[in-house]
């Protein structure tokens, strides 16, 4: 038996509660399908939101998810990082189950998009937690006459206490581009200790990543990082200095960030009349 949950607001804007009957509890806006909030049960906030993040109609919030469609940064000739994350998704269902709630938005064109991206779609995100476990799956149907490219992300910020106290394991033998020194790139050791600015794009990330803090003096935290259909990982931090050029985020904010981002950008995915495709990210606290 499921309980519906019903629509509230988050800084004037439309959003969802979500609350597991253990306790685990997320906060989704319906503004770019953004999920602000994500605490598991009996632990506490494990994403960033910059406090200094905009909330208004046409603008993205910094921090939390964002969803990154159809196109991840400029790569393309529409809107750097897509429109999804500015436009409001309708809301397909929300409820609480027996171990979990869950909630789905959708996204289809409109004169709007196709001013920018000429194509008919629709998509989905999914937000499920439960436990100590997060969720995250963003669907695309392709509704038009004709087959269309897209590139995708799911840029989710993870907080930190301090950035000097992370550290992230996965990556070992990987190739990616390194969009600092624009040049290609193979990640020759396990260990990644985050040195920004950092931005990064790991080709064909099969493994489990594993973000670790271990602060002096308290308990270290992990969370492991899993995800399906997205071929690409994004690690990105912008350090001091442009950090400090960004309007919606304090100039300190990048001592307690890192972005591991589930993304397909290297290749971008194909959709003939008809065909969908899903790409997933999970989050678990150890």
């Amino acid at each position: 038996m499921s309980t519906p949950i019903p629509l509230t607001r988050h800084q004037g804007l439309e959003a969802l509660e979500l609350r597991a009957p253990d306790g685990a509890s997320a906060t989704l806006l319906l503004h770019g399908a953004h999920l602000l909030s994500w605490k598991p049960a009996g632990a506490g906030e494990q994403l960033y939101l910059s406090p200094k993040s905009a909330y208004a109609t046409g603008q993205a919030v910094r921090g939390g998810v964002p969803v990154i469609f159809p196109q991840f940064a400029a790569r393309g000739t529409g809107l750097r990082h897509g429109f999804a994350r500015t436009k409001p998704w309708q809301l397909v269902s929300a409820e609480v189950g027996k171990d979990d709630a869950m909630a789905v938005l959708r996204l289809a064109d409109d004169e709007a998009t196709r001013l920018s991206w000429p194509h008919r779609f629709e998509a989905e995100l999914c937000v499920r937690i439960s436990g100590r476990s997060l969720e995250i799956e963003l669907a695309c149907e392709n509704c038009d006459e004709a087959s269309f490219d897209f590139t995708a992300a799911l840029h989710t910020y993870l907080g930190l206490g301090s950035l000097l106290d992370a550290s992230v394991r996965g990556f070992s033998g990987l190739h990616y581009w390194d969009s600092i020194k624009n040049s290609e790139e193979r990640q020759r050791v396990d260990l990644l200790l985050p040195e920004p600015p950092l931005d990064r794009i790991y080709h064909q990330v099969e493994q489990d990543l594993t973000l670790t803090e271990e602060p002096v003096g308290r308990p270290a935290r992990r969370v492991t990082i899993r995800q399906q259909g997205f071929a690409d990982a994004v690690v990105w931090n912008p350090g001091a200095e442009a950090c400090a050029k960004l309007a919606d985020m304090p100039a300190g904010g990048w001592q307690q960030m890192l972005c591991i981002e589930a993304a397909a950008v290297d290749r971008p995915i194909r959709l003939a009349p008809g065909e969908s495709w899903a790409g997933m990210q999970s989050l678990v606290l150890e």
